[in-house]
């Protein structure tokens, strides 16, 4: 059972604080100063997570924060505090202090940091799931035989100082097995580095990677060191390794066997001690016999591999994921945790997940927002027909009919989302663009998509004749209906929600 303690000289906030968790579940201890509280560290079992004013008598909130950490590094400790103070806040982070709250504190507010640092009761109750924190949003969850067991040789080899090469579908979780190695290494304190080859242009990749001296090129004023030596002493994930130029796989394998490289334009070997990780969605056997990788090099990355299965063959982490996904976002967005459904749980148990485990945080974010399954339902569980464009309806078995449903209704699916997002920020845009994940400019393009007006824009169609977003651009100068139509053609291929 989860356990909390709670620390505060208000005697009426301790009490609230007390009920409110006890209601959800929790067990919890409570003490009205720091000494009562250090001694509570002190007993067993001690507690999973510290709710600690940050305001109270000798020992205050940080001394009591300091010496709690160095009795128990691992406890997670939320800082309370009805005064405005910056220094004080940023202090109580420095210090070790896992997040800040405002008194008074909003119930919701609470129980949602609450839950953001404590494992869900469903997860207490079931210790088949491993699930482990990564930081951020990153974690790790393993629930089927498969991914326990390659949590099992994560444990194995971390502290074993070879390459590994990490390989499965896009989406399947590669970068957080990376950094799971890293953090179980003795190089975890030390950075951790990703590197997508595929994002970075070729003509830059080189220097990127290896860093370059002052006369190198035309712009290279001044020498700058590359990603190896930034992340010296600790890991480097190569995403993408399949992507690299062949010119520069030659070069990296030489920091393989000698942890020795050339800057770009150097006449020196720089010497780097650094992990190198390596990630891949594509068939590596086939891209060395296309020369797409060269085979010394597959050799050298491949002393260990980790090979991660689609998220459909290990359909027993779908609902925990969803629970640790809804969990986060919900805290993060500020957001009450909605449940799952019986009617999204079959149907997210029934689909096949072509795009894996980011698949499934898109529909737990739309879930979120949204509050409507029938909005978040993925393809496999789309109708058979559609209207047609005559009378009736027809079945609709080309793929040129699948692609008109997918895009109504992904159309549908986002202007809903769009107002959704608008209406919980009071139309403020770029709230509602942070909400969603997407950009400013996105956003805006999105909006006029699909005719998505706030109220203060709309106009009577009996007084002007025309449409809301017609009449806006009608009443517009010139110039600015220019530079707005520019910037609309500019955001066209920004990424979907």
């Amino acid at each position: 059972m989860t356990k909390i303690l709670v620390v505060d000289d208000d005697p009426m906030m301790l009490r609230y604080t007390r009920n409110l968790l006890e209601s959800e579940g929790y067990v919890v201890r409570s003490a009205m100063t720091g000494a009562a509280a250090l001694e509570e560290m002190q007993s067993a079992p001690a507690p999973d997570l510290v709710l600690l004013d940050m305001v109270m008598p000798e020992p205050d909130g940080l001394e009591t924060l300091s010496r709690m950490l160095a009795l128990t590094p691992a406890t997670k400790v939320i800082m309370l505090s009805g005064q405005r103070d910056p220094a004080g806040i940023v202090q109580a982070m420095k210090l070790g202090a896992a997040d800040y709250l405002a008194k008074p504190v909003d119930e919701e507010q609470l129980l949602a940091a609450v839950r953001h640092y404590l494992p869900s009761t469903e997860e207490e109750t079931d210790p088949q799931v491993i699930c482990e924190d990564l930081g951020g949003e990153n974690f790790f969850l393993a629930a089927s035989p498969a991914m326990k067991k390659i949590f099992e040789q994560v444990q194995r080899i971390a502290g074993v100082d070879i390459p590994v090469l990490i390989t499965g579908e896009s989406g399947t979780g590669k970068e957080i097995i990376a950094q799971l190695l890293h953090n179980h290494s003795p190089r975890a304190k030390k950075r951790f580095l990703k590197i997508n080859c595929a994002a970075i242009p070729e003509d830059l990749l080189e220097s990127e990677l290896f860093g370059y001296e002052a006369g190198a090129f035309t712009s290279a004023t001044t020498g700058k060191p590359g990603y190896f030596e930034q992340c010296d002493k600790g890991t480097i994930l190569l995403d993408e390794i399949g992507e690299m130029p062949p010119r520069l796989q030659a070069k990296l394998l030489q920091v393989l066997q000698d942890q020795r490289f050339f800057r770009l334009g150097g006449k020196a070997p720089v010497a780097v001690d650094v992990r190198i990780l390596a990630a891949t969605n594509v068939d590596v056997k086939a891209a060395v016999e296309q020369g797409r990788l060269r085979l010394d090099l597959y050799y050298r990355l491949n002393a260990f591999n980790l090979n991660l299965p689609p998220l459909r063959e290990r359909r027993e982490e779908i609902v925990p994921l969803f629970r640790q996904f809804m969990k986060r976002m919900a805290y993060i967005h500020r957001q009450p945790l909605r449940p799952m459904t019986d009617s999204l749980h079959q149907m997210m148990m029934q689909h096949d997940w072509p795009g894996n485990i980011r698949e499934l945080y898109n529909v737990v974010k739309r879930f979120l927002i949204l509050g409507d399954e029938t909005l978040v339902a993925a393809p496999a569980s789309l109708p058979p027909t559609y209207p047609s464009q005559g009378h009736g309806r027809r079945n609709s078995d080309s793929p040129n009919d699948l692609r008109r449903i997918l895009r109504a209704v992904k159309g549908e699916a986002e202007a809903e989302a769009i107002r959704k997002a608008l209406e919980m920020t009071q139309w403020r845009r770029k709230d509602a663009a942070a909400l969603l994940g997407i950009c400013y400019k996105a956003l805006i393009y999105k909006s006029r998509q699909y005719g998505i007006i706030s109220p203060r824009e709309k106009v009577s169609p009996r007084a002007s004749g025309i449409t809301g977003p017609r009449r806006i651009a009608a009443e517009e100068p010139a110039t600015i209906r220019e530079t707005r139509m520019s910037n609309s053609r500019a955001v066209g291929s920004e990424r979907p929600l």
